[in-house]
């Protein structure tokens, strides 16, 4: 008599696979949201409060 073939068998790899891609796409996401937060802290120490809101408010301005 022929045995029945266990579903979790042929699910192991693709899963592997994708928890492998979202990993990868959640670190670079946080990755690239720190060099953000570390660009906007530069901008800030190196041109001070005021210039650095009139830079914000003309970006978001030119957006919209």
């Amino acid at each position: 008599m022929v045995q029945p073939v266990s579903a979790s068998q042929g699910m192991t790899a693709p899963v592997s696979a994708q928890g492998k891609v979202a990993s990868v796409i959640a670190w670079s996401a946080a990755g690239l949201g720190a060099l953000m937060v570390l660009g906007a802290a530069a901008l800030w120490f190196h041109y001070g409060t005021t210039v650095f809101f009139e830079t914000i408010a003309a970006g978001v301005s030119a957006c919209f």
